[in-house]
């Protein structure tokens, strides 16, 4: 009889990096918008920076 474990383990894992993976993409390019924005939004003050008053 095959041993199903390497295969439920692989399942498990492509389960999880994939969604981490798309989750840091997404947060990748949200930073990178945000940088973006700020470069071009004529409501900035010179002296805040991107992401400032966010509770961080």
């Amino acid at each position: 009889m095959m041993n199903v474990l390497p295969f439920i383990t692989l399942a498990y894992a492509a389960g999880v990096l994939v969604p981490a993976a798309f989750a840091l993409a997404a947060w990748t390019r949200l930073r990178r918008a945000e940088r973006r924005l700020a470069a071009i939004d004529p409501r900035a003050r010179p002296h805040a920076r991107p992401g400032a008053g966010r509770g961080r």
